[in-house]
């Protein structure tokens, strides 16, 4: 019996030791594994997580990793089996015992200072896992994970530089079209004066024009949005500053500019051009760094109108506390509206703002998982980044990790819970970290892709994955085509990148509003071939700092045909255009796919909205309604009737929110957004 307990003994010491020093680490795999305490007999040689000292009393936990094939591979306690999580430090070696050489570690990347290492392993090589007790000797769980390595592509797109010495204002951080021609421009700032490089019919070639202004305080030194908010077809700019906001706003066709500074003090991070209760009319939107977000509505007749989220009588729920650096107003649940996306810095989580209709906003960043934290980042990249039909998110760090997130929509039928996908996308690889972080497809192959730090842009490979390509000093700036030949340039201060094109085929959509805001802002571009869906939102003001193109761009990749582009109006007005021209740029008027002719909206008058049974229908002088069409928001006819005594009857259509064509008795025709219930 005494034999017996001695061996009892023996076994169970050779066990607890099995992991204490580097000569006994137990070999692990793939998956799940509890430590139960940080109590071995061997110091690790050096230290590979870049914190601290060694623990001092010499304990860590040892295990050795022998991989199959090549992986990236996720080493992480910031798990839910250590709730709340644990304070860990981990270095990874390669070599043998005795004469261990560092290859990576990771002390405080994950929540609560849990550990996150991230690396490449080679098949058939051993790495030693050493857990050291710097912080603690209590137990916890990690994780291994092997994901697929992304191969790099080849060069995808190609670029060449050119110095343009002339683009030498105080802020260049814009390309916008400014004269309504449809060719993006560049447009500087500098005190007292708008430096316009309109874009001319030669590709790379310029006509510089300035225009003196008075009566702006604010510079643009945290950002610039464009947008034409006064309705009169040319672009208007809102400078964003860490004092307040000041607007330069076009007159006479474009030729002059009108300097106003607003006055209250905003801590302005980025700045939006949007219509945030959708009349029609473009507001002003200012992130606020250190208090409630803030904006100016905007009456049509030129009037701006103050209010701070949760802080003025009336205003919108727009925020919820301040670090507040970027917003990108884009539609997440497929319902028409833009809702809002809100990057924070310096602590507190993400946030998703959903719009309700009329001035009701609704927080849903607990609702979708996107509430994140901690995470600092300064701007985010959203796309419909895997061609599903709605817009997913990925939280581009500004120091830490990036995240991730699949929109789900498409598959529930309604915004919930977004899934994070981080891992083995290749934005779990990406170190780089930059404050500006901005989606587009560079390559026009079809899938969008995000430029941020690190000189790179990190490519769509398609199945929700990315792979980084370098390029000598790039990074992010104001984007457009800048010589009108189908594909993304990139313009940082002095500087444009051209790209070379490639062979892939694309489309560009320009959008000009009637009862919508002028430029389209918040409108949903949709384009289908034999290559599936690819959606775009007309978005004033993407990443943190820049304004670019105003312009939707598809590429299409070797495709040849677009069979269909729909355009889904902030009014509730779709226009469809069937088997468009690729390799151009595509004008449309909202409501000319259901017209030949239109007279002045104004000219006529509908009442009451909403309306139960019956619509009254008058007209001014001169015109005489007679005939109507109704059309549901997805571009069918459901109702057509004779005008008779000013009255048509809607008693037939369920309710909802339609299109109204109204005819005259000359056969021109004017459209309103009409409510039955």
């Amino acid at each position: 019996m005494k034999k017996i307990t001695v061996l009892f003994t023996l076994f169970t010491a050779l066990f607890t030791q099995a992991q204490d020093t580097c000569g006994t680490a137990v070999a692990i795999t793939a998956g799940t594994h509890v430590v139960t305490a940080v109590d071995g007999t061997e110091l690790p040689p050096s230290i590979c997580a870049a914190n601290g000292a060694l623990g001092t009393d010499g304990a860590a936990e040892w295990y050795t990793y022998t991989p199959a094939q090549n992986y990236t591979i996720i080493l992480t306690t910031d798990i839910a089996a250590n709730t709340p999580r644990v304070d860990t430090r981990v270095h990874v070696y390669t070599g043998t015992c005795g004469a261990l050489t560092c290859f990576a570690g990771d002390d405080d990347s994950g929540a609560n200072y849990s550990t996150v290492a991230t690396f490449n392993v080679t098949a058939g090589t051993t790495y030693y896992l050493a857990w050291d007790n710097r912080w603690t000797n209590a137990g916890f769980t990690f994780q291994l994970s092997e994901n697929p390595i992304v191969v790099p592509p080849t060069t995808p797109v190609n670029y060449t530089a050119q110095t343009v010495a002339s683009i030498n204002s105080g802020y260049n951080i814009c390309v916008v079209d400014m004269n309504n021609d449809g060719l993006d421009d560049i447009v500087g700032v500098s005190t007292g004066s708008l430096k316009v490089h309109y874009q001319t019919s030669t590709p790379g070639t310029f006509n510089i024009v300035n225009y003196p202004f008075s009566n702006v305080n604010f510079y643009p030194n945290w950002s610039l949005a464009a947008g034409d908010y006064n309705k009169d077809g040319y672009n208007d700019l809102m400078l964003g500053n860490g004092q307040g906001i000041s607007v330069l706003t076009s007159s006479n066709n474009g030729t002059a500019y009108i300097g106003y500074t607003p006055g209250q003090y905003i801590f302005c991070q980025r700045t939006n051009f949007v219509d945030l209760n959708k009349d029609g009319n473009l507001d002003l939107f200012s992130c606020h760094d250190i208090n409630e977000n803030v904006y100016y509505l905007n009456d049509g007749a030129g009037n701006l109108t103050y209010y701070q989220s949760n802080v003025t009588p009336g205003a919108m729920n727009l925020s919820s506390g301040g670090g507040n650096y970027a917003t990108l107003f884009t539609d997440f649940d497929n319902d028409g509206d833009s809702d809002v996306f809100i990057s924070k810095c310096s602590g507190p989580p993400c946030q998703l703002i959903r719009y309700d209709g009329g001035t009701t906003y609704t927080n849903v960043s607990a609702l979708t998982g996107l509430n994140v934290t901690p995470i600092q980042t300064w701007s985010s990249g959203i796309a419909d980044f895997d061609n599903d039909g709605d817009m997913d998110v990925i939280i581009t760090a500004s120091a830490g990790l990036h995240k991730f997130f699949r929109n789900n929509f498409e598959t529930t039928g309604t915004l919930s819970a977004f899934t994070n996908i981080t891992t083995g996308s290749g934005w779990d690889t990406n170190t780089s970290v930059n404050i500006d972080n901005i989606a587009y497809d560079f390559d026009n192959d079809g899938k969008v892709d995000v430029l941020g730090g690190g000189n790179k842009i990190m490519f769509n490979q398609g199945n929700n994955t990315f792979a980084p390509i370098s390029y000598s000093g790039i990074g992010v700036g104001a984007v457009g085509d800048l010589n009108n030949d189908g594909f993304l340039d990139i313009q940082t201060g002095s500087t444009i990148r051209y790209a070379v094109p490639n062979g892939n085929n694309w489309i560009k959509v320009r959008l000009n509003g009637i009862q919508s805001n002028s430029n389209g802002i918040g409108a949903r571009v949709e384009i289908y071939g034999a290559f599936g869906k690819q959606i775009r939102d007309i978005r004033s003001g993407e990443g943190f700092r820049y304004m670019s193109s105003l312009n939707a761009h598809f590429g299409i990749g070797t495709n040849t045909a677009i069979t269909q582009v729909i355009i889904r109006w902030p009014s509730g007005i779709v226009d469809t255009i069937n088997n468009p021209t690729i390799n151009q740029r595509l004008d449309v008027v909202e409501g000319a796919t259901l017209a030949n002719t239109t007279f002045d909206a104004n000219a006529m008058s509908v009442f009451p909205i909403p309306a139960k049974n019956s619509l009254t229908i008058k007209t001014k002088e001169g015109y005489t309604a007679v005939s109507a069409e109704i059309y549901d928001l997805n571009g069918r006819l459901v109702l057509a009737s004779e005008i008779e005594n000013e009255t048509l009857s809607i008693q037939s259509l369920n309710d909802g929110t339609y299109l109204l064509k109204v005819k005259d008795n000359n056969g021109n025709i004017a459209t309103q957004k009409i409510v039955k219930n």
